[in-house]
Formats: C-alpha cells, structure tokens, sequence
C-alpha cells in the first residue's frame, strides 16, 4: 500500500440549505478519530484546521436563493484552499453541507489542470445535485455542485470554472431522489448514473469498476464525493435530507475498499453529516470508518463499535 500524505480541510459550510447543523461536520470527524484511523493505517496526518468563507456581502432574505453570497464566498475560499492542498498531499475536506464542491471540486480541477490530467468526479449521493440557479425551487444551492462544476448552465456572479469537469467524467452512484428538471438536463449530457434499482439487480461493484477502468485508462485525478445520504438512514440517521433505500454498511465499504484496491483517489469529500441530528456519534464514526476504508483498511482492520455503550 502507497503511503499519503492526507490533508484534513474543515470546510463547516452550511449556507447550501435552511437546516442548519452542518458546520459541526468538521469538528464530529475530528472527535470520531479521523486523523487517527488514517495515522493507524500508516499516512502521516496534517490538519490545516476550518476554511474560512471569502469576504462577502451579508444576504438578504428576499431573493430565490437561500444564502448566495455566503455560498458564493465558501467556493472562492474553498477552491482556493483545494487547489493549494493538492499540491501538498491528498486533501479530504470534512463537511459541511454539499455545497462545499462547489468550491473543492473547482479547486482539485484547477490543480489537475496544472499537471496536465484529467479531472474525474465520483458521486456517491442520493441526489444528483444538477440544478441550475435556475431550475431549484427550493433555492438550496446544495442541490447545484454538479451543474457549475461542469458548466452546463450559467452561475452569475460565482467564480467562473476555467477547467470544468466533463459530464462524462462523472459518475453517479445511489441516487433514488432526482427531480424532474435534473432528470431532463442530464439526459442532454453524458454523466454516469445508477440509481439504486440497478445497484439492487446488478450488485454495486460492476458500474464502479467500470468507471474507475475509465480513469485508469486516461491517467485521470479522481475526487470522491461522499454524501451521508448515499448511506440508508437506518445506519446513518445524522442527514437533513434522509431518503430511504439507501446503501448497507456493507455496500458502501465495498465501494471504499475498491477505490483503495484502485489506487486512483486524489481528493475526497466527506458531506452532508448534521452532528446535531446524530445517534450518539454513530453516523460520524461510520463515515470515518468508510474513509479508513478507501485509504486501506480492511475488513479485519475495522475496530469493532457497541454504540450501546
């Protein structure tokens, strides 16, 4: 196994919805022993500590859109903070709701950019997370990374995306909850998706080996994006926006497991954990466990866990 340096990023982002909670993300994956499971596994450990947003104007309440500004701030701050821990190591930036890839996965792009590779993006959600400023009725703009980052529809005042992430280096994985206006703009692209139908009749393996025999085959940089709600709520309960139907602890370390086999993980995303609706830490410790697990990890590896204690 080759050895990284990770890089933890808080990134407590949570301007992408009205349910706060979020910005205790980085702070519950630093009490669940994050740094420690990756130090146990043999890569050295820097945390650089939270991300602050850039300077912006306050937001008002008026508009469609909750919070643009903020959120606006947060992707300038975080591409920024992406692009530079790139440089250094592999960074996992610890959410924060999922609107912090507006600004990591621009940012690892810009790197990628840089060292002449191509830029590849695993999306392991619920959600598709492909409106346009546009096409959200909620105004949540945790529901836009994909659209910007591949720049198939206009953001207005967010920062442009020189080295946009082609449709058809993405891949999404879980989802069970697309709305229709999403549905129809990604039928006009080549993005990868498979629901959880397909996971259920095929197993989940074979769509992802395939796309990771994909960026194998064009030299690509690889940045996993892993939402909580990917995971059934019945194991992982501290999500603002739970959908049934969701992957086993089984499957999702599968998924982490393969993508360590694969050796092709540059960057990594862990999003959407509200500590505040959490059982006893149990969500937390579980995605902690399935991040040890894309570095390495193995099934006998895996510390056993009574959360009845």
């Amino acid at each position: 196994m080759s050895n990284h340096h990770c890089i933890l990023v808080g990134a407590p982002v949570d301007s992408g919805k009205r349910r706060a909670g979020c910005l205790m993300g980085p702070d519950a994956y630093r009490t669940a022993g994050l740094a420690a499971a990756l130090e146990s596994l043999g890569h050295t450990v820097e945390d650089i500590g939270n991300v602050a947003p850039a300077a912006h104007r306050p937001d008002d309440e008026t508009g469609k859109l909750y919070q643009p500004n903020l959120t606006r701030a947060w992707t300038e701050s975080l591409s920024e903070a992406a692009e530079a821990a790139m440089a250094q190591g592999l960074p996992i930036f610890m959410g924060g709701d999922h609107a912090l890839a507006l600004g990591t996965v621009r940012g690892v792009a810009n790197h990628a950019a840089t060292v002449n590779r191509p830029q590849f993006v695993l999306w392991l959600d619920a959600h598709s997370d492909y409106h346009s400023l546009d096409s959200t009725d909620s105004g949540n703009l945790h529901g836009t990374p994909v659209r910007y980052f591949t720049k198939t529809a206009t953001f207005d005042s967010f920062p442009p995306v020189p080295n946009p992430v082609p449709p058809e280096n993405v891949c999404m994985i879980g989802l069970r909850s697309v709305d229709t206006a999403e549905r129809a703009a990604m039928e006009k692209v080549g993005i990868r998706r498979h629901d959880m139908r397909e996971i259920d009749e095929n197993g989940i393996a074979r769509p992802l080996t395939t796309f990771l025999e994909h960026v194998a085959a064009q030299n690509g940089m690889l940045h996993v994006s892993l939402d909580v709600d990917f995971l059934d709520p019945s194991v992982a309960p501290a999500v603002g926006t739970t959908v049934p139907g969701g992957a086993t602890v089984r499957e999702a370390h599968l998924v982490c497991e393969i993508l360590h086999d694969s050796g092709l993980m540059t960057s990594m995303d862990l999003v959407e954990l509200n500590p505040f609706l959490d059982d006893r830490g149990r969500t937390a410790h579980l995605m902690v466990d399935l991040c040890a697990s894309s570095m390495g990890r193995r099934v006998f590896d895996r510390p056993t866990r009574s959360y009845n204690s």
